[in-house]
């Protein structure tokens, strides 16, 4: 006898609460950077009746920028080590000698000391392990091509006046 296997439908998804969902709301302005973004919403703030939690600023088409800063030497790379550890041990330093009624800047220094030659060897050896392969120093950011902000539909339309109502106005700096 062959078995029969029924097919049940599945039950639908459920997004859970902790899960970010896509922005909501119609667009009220576009911005080309974030201050001026900002500078909208918080004109929109700036009026009492207006409800400032119906507005979202979104970063539309993010981008990773890495910017070089300078090239990685030997030395740099020691001396970077030796800061981090020092700040690090200056913190557990500063946290032990709470503890300590006499002597309390001995805590501090040995704990500085130390972490300046761990701060050393970990760089030292971070720098060893790469081969060379990444000889330079960078800072990374997220950037949007452009900032739009939106707005619950039953406020959109104010919004969009009130903000249409500020590019017509100079920057507070352009006053002065």
């Amino acid at each position: 006898m062959a078995s029969i296997k029924v097919m049940t439908k599945p039950e639908p998804t459920r997004r859970s609460a902790d899960m970010p969902k896509a922005p909501e709301g119609w667009p009220v302005g576009s911005f080309t950077d974030y201050a001026d973004a900002q500078r909208a919403v918080d004109y929109l703030a700036d009026r009492a009746d207006f409800p400032v939690e119906d507005v979202t600023i979104v970063g539309v088409n993010l981008m990773q920028v890495e910017k070089v800063v300078g090239r990685l030497t030997w030395g740099r790379v020691l001396w970077g080590g030796a800061f981090s550890g020092a700040y690090i041990g200056l913190f557990l330093g500063l946290i032990m000698s709470l503890f300590v009624s006499e002597n309390w800047w001995v805590p501090i220094v040995v704990s500085v000391v130390g972490g300046v030659v761990f701060g050393v060897i970990a760089a030292a050896v971070g720098y060893a392990a790469s081969g060379g392969a990444r000889d330079f120093a960078s800072t990374t950011q997220i950037v949007a091509a452009r900032y739009d902000v939106l707005c619950q539909p039953k406020s959109a339309e104010r919004a969009r006046d009130l903000i249409s109502e500020l590019t017509k106005q100079p920057r507070r700096a352009d006053r002065a």
